[in-house]
């Protein structure tokens, strides 16, 4: 090959890498444009609502506990944080950059956040501390016991993981955070899982939800 030869090819990967590093970047800025009305749409596509427990009150003694509860849950992917952060450049007059900011923070490396809510319903209205959140994918068959995650009150300070809706009082909300590397999430979401499962148990009390895996959180933990 020429000395001319190289040069050109050269330019030429060049040019292709720029053009699509340009498209990437128009991509990820896309959720700028967003209306308010999308931008709910998409929040609301990870929501799901659910119920710990059975639909009768059995009790017979220990009526102050909850006999069960209800339960929503919000997958934050990727496109629920921009979603959300959206939202709150629309409310809150923000820059291009001081939104990116909410984004760069809510994105936690090596992880994925689900907003648990859970209302008890009748009993002392109060929630067990050893209620445990587990995700699994979602299989016929299965019998995975999931991967545990962890309540992290923190994150309630970043602005981009508080979901689109606003606040219904009559839940407690957790952020539960479920790891995407070194684990089983990551393996069965970098393996290309369909549906993940959130199993929420509250003493001998157990619920479910399910969502289709985006392909946004397949393709970063594919990545890890």
């Amino acid at each position: 090959m020429t000395t001319f030869s190289r040069i050109r090819n050269a330019a030429l990967l060049a040019s292709l890498v720029s053009v699509a590093v340009h498209a990437q970047t128009q991509n990820d800025r896309a959720f700028l444009t967003w209306t308010r009305q999308y931008a709910e749409s998409v929040g609301r596509s990870m929501r799901q609502d659910g119920r710990v427990g059975g639909a009768f009150d059995f009790r017979v003694v220990h009526t102050e506990h909850s006999y069960n509860y209800k339960l929503r849950a919000t997958w934050l992917t990727p496109e629920v944080i921009r979603a959300t952060a959206r939202l709150a450049q629309l409310s809150g007059g923000l820059s291009d950059e001081e939104t990116n900011a909410l984004i760069r923070e809510a994105e936690l490396p090596g992880a994925t956040v689900i907003l648990v809510e859970i209302d008890p319903r009748e009993g002392s209205g109060v929630i067990p501390l050893d209620w445990v959140a587990l995700m699994r994918p979602k299989v016929a068959g299965s019998n995975s016991n999931g991967v545990r995650g962890t309540s992290t009150p923190e994150l309630r300070r970043m602005r981009a993981l508080a979901g689109v809706f606003r606040r219904d009082y009559a839940y407690e909300q957790f952020w539960v955070v479920f790891p995407t590397t070194g684990s089983p999430t990551a393996e069965y979401l970098a393996a290309g899982a369909r549906e993940a499962e959130l199993v929420v148990r509250i003493g001998n009390k157990e619920g479910r939800v399910s969502w289709p895996v985006p392909e946004s959180v397949t393709r970063v933990a594919a990545r890890r």
